[in-house]
């Protein structure tokens, strides 16, 4: 049975900065790929924050592309949930507009904050300008893709192939 809650896919980072744009590039190849139910939408958030919340407070699951500064080494992939937000770059004061957890705020302030889940990846390099990922960072992306699905097959998100 398909999960009936609106559901945004979104892709946080800078992709000027390598592996800052992860979570971006990873939910582009979703689109790419993959034709989504009705009710799921997938958005390239960039750097936006606070331009966000229109998007964030029309759904009931936010699921979070982004890349995660973590314990593990480089390569690490998360999930994350409740308080362990924060640990998302995109969680955190960055040169983002304002980080996504105040977005977060400003929309349960506003009325509705939706359940969050952030799936990320400990960076590479997250400080050099250029607009590719690391060869190690594009290597890990089908895998950290298959991952977002499994996740989303759990809360009975499943789309099909575009292929």
């Amino acid at each position: 049975m398909e999960d009936p809650r609106r559901t945004l896919i979104l892709g946080v980072g800078n992709i000027l900065l390598r592996d800052e744009g992860f979570g971006v590039r990873a939910v582009e190849r979703l689109a790419r790929e993959h034709l989504w139910p009705e009710g799921v939408r997938l958005l390239d958030g960039g750097t936006k924050g606070l331009l966000l919340m229109p998007d964030i407070m029309d759904c009931d699951l936010l699921v979070v592309l982004d890349v995660v500064l973590g314990p593990e080494a480089p390569g690490t992939f998360y999930r994350l949930e409740g308080e362990d937000l924060r640990r998302s770059l995109g969680f955190r004061d960055s040169m983002h507009q304002t980080d996504l957890q105040d977005t977060l705020i400003a929309c349960d302030l506003a009325g509705h904050r939706p359940e969050t889940i952030v799936l990320g990846m400990h960076p590479f390099d997250w400080t050099t300008l250029a607009a590719e990922l690391t060869p190690e960072a594009e290597a890990l992306l089908p895998a950290f893709c298959d991952k977002v699905l499994a996740t989303l097959a759990a809360l009975g998100i499943a789309p099909t192939s575009a292929a």
